[in-house]
């Protein structure tokens, strides 16, 4: 698991950073920064969501989003990641108004994708952590940005990380053999639109619940599997 230890390190870090310089600029130079992160979080979602290739792969990201948006609902996962985010707030977070925004934007963000997927089955088979080091780099660098925004709450992203990619690593060989390359291409298409929401949200155009959106990740693998 070094690559998943790596990655909780680098957020880490990149959080502390980010948290030092936070309340160092006019408000004017924070938000415009705030923009440039949402239109860059965006992108990084348009091109994960375009990682679609044949003709099934829009209907099946549909069908996924639908069916795990009923899913989140009912669950009220939205709910309770704002809970949980509150929760860490009481003890640590004070009265940072954006500690939760913070938590919850950053685990969905570092969470979703085919690199913390992909990362976590090699580091677990071979024992090469070198696609979660690069994953660790870019999550280090976007942390500082982050939590020089949102605060203290980014690094508490590093639970879900450890979590997440922890859980993956060590089911590695279970995962290698099920998860094809049909069903990591449409998580990662669903995956992308859950971020591009996300980048959306941050620039306060729209009001996504993403949280109530993350069973399309497994409901692509059941469709897919069903397809392909």
């Amino acid at each position: 698991m070094i690559g998943t230890i790596v990655n909780v390190a680098s957020v880490l870090t990149g959080s502390t950073i980010g948290v030092l310089f936070r309340g160092k600029f006019p408000e004017k130079v924070q938000t415009t920064v705030i923009h440039g992160i949402s239109l860059a979080v965006i992108l990084i979602g348009m091109k994960m969501a375009f990682s679609i290739e044949k003709d099934p792969d829009i209907l099946l990201v549909i069908f996924s989003l639908v069916i795990g948006a009923v899913i989140g609902e009912l669950m009220g996962l939205e709910t309770r990641l704002n809970e949980f985010g509150e929760h860490l707030k009481e003890r640590f977070g004070g009265e940072d108004d954006l500690f939760v925004q913070g938590f919850v934007q950053a685990s969905l963000i570092y969470c979703v994708g085919a690199m913390a997927i992909m990362g976590s089955i090699q580091d677990g088979l071979n024992g090469d952590p070198s696609i979660l080091f690069t994953k660790s780099l870019l999550d280090g660098i976007t942390s500082i940005a982050f939590a020089a925004s949102t605060g203290i709450g980014v690094a508490f992203s590093v639970i879900p990380i450890l979590i997440y990619q922890g859980s993956i690593t060590l089911a590695a060989g279970w995962a290698a053999v099920y998860l094809t390359e049909d069903m990591i291409r449409i998580m990662t298409a669903s995956g992308g639109l859950l971020i591009t929401a996300i980048g959306l949200n941050m620039l306060g155009v729209s009001k996504i619940k993403t949280g109530n959106l993350l069973p399309a990740l497994l409901v692509a693998i059941f469709l897919t599997a069903f397809v392909f």
